[in-house]
């Protein structure tokens, strides 16, 4: 019975997407609110126009924007590797370079373990999305699994000390 190859495995934090949404829509709710409806003259100390309304609804706009960038992480895996998007970059990853998928419980996301003894964070792959997460990192594993089988073993090593 030959076995099957593992599926590609893609995640991304739901909760997280949904905070970060559900928080940019209440930013530009209310910075929108307070930029439309401010007075021209609300006080007799400063005095407000239309270019400040503007720039009121404007900044809500961008913090909106940078709020919903917070949930662009993302994990895509296949049988070549791991292609992580993080929140400052995009980095691919061979299965060659990986040497184990961490997701310990007293952190919040997965890791990889790179060969080089680095640890690269998965942003994407976060504890608080439950079976889904671990879902996430099975399917990692198993592909990590999988393309070791399918590599040649390492030559033998020689021994560290010699007798002469």
């Amino acid at each position: 019975m030959p076995a099957t190859a593992p599926t590609a495995v893609s995640a991304v934090p739901r909760r997280w997407r949904l905070l970060c949404a559900g928080a940019a829509l209440v930013v530009v709710t209310v910075l929108t609110y307070v930029g439309v409806t401010l007075q021209e003259n609300a006080t007799g100390v400063a005095r407000f126009t239309t270019a400040d309304q503007v720039a009121i609804v404007g900044l809500g706009l961008v913090l909106g924007a940078g709020l919903l960038a917070l949930g662009r992480p993302r994990v895509d895996a296949d049988a070549t590797g791991v292609r992580v998007r993080n929140l400052a970059g995009e980095r691919t990853v061979p299965w060659t370079a990986v040497q184990a998928i961490r997701f310990d419980r007293r952190f919040r996301w997965a890791t990889l373990l790179l060969t080089n003894d680095d640890e690269f964070a998965l942003l994407a792959i976060q504890g608080a999305d439950g079976d889904r997460a671990v879902e996430a990192v099975e399917g990692l594993r198993a592909l990590l699994a999988a393309a070791r089988a399918s590599q040649p073993p390492p030559p033998p090593r020689p021994p560290l000390l010699y007798d002469d």
